[in-house]
């Protein structure tokens, strides 16, 4: 396992933009993804992206406007959001998963952080 931390959420307003980071402990290579849980709802997948970043995953409702992307030297993932609207209000968690498992696959990820809230409203 490994520790993952969360920051970047925040207030926005509809149309504005975010970026969430996540940061990883130690010197492993893991496959990393992104969740969010809405208010009354399931914790629902976001995207991921394997080890060395070579393939990426968005929920399909979510392509057009976010985007996964990691940086190996400082252990960090990123989820780039555009034009929020207030749907996107959640709890937003990054999570880890060993380098071989399939990162659409939630009951790989064995590492999860605490969250950063997210809140778009005008």
């Amino acid at each position: 396992q490994v520790d993952v931390v969360e920051s970047g959420g925040g207030l926005a307003r509809p149309g504005d933009s975010l970026t969430l980071s996540c940061a990883a402990s130690g010197r492993s290579v893991y496959n990393m993804g992104w969740f969010r849980q809405a208010p009354g709802k399931d914790r629902e997948f976001v995207a991921g992206i394997n080890w060395s970043g070579s393939r990426t995953y968005l929920t399909s409702s979510l392509k057009e406007r976010f985007a996964i992307t990691r940086n190996n030297s400082k252990n960090t993932i990123y989820l780039r959001m555009d034009n929020l609207n207030p749907e996107d209000t959640a709890l937003y968690y990054c999570a880890a998963q060993p380098a071989d498992g399939n990162v659409l696959n939630t009951w790989e990820y064995n590492s999860w952080g605490q969250g950063t809230q997210v809140t778009v409203s005008s």
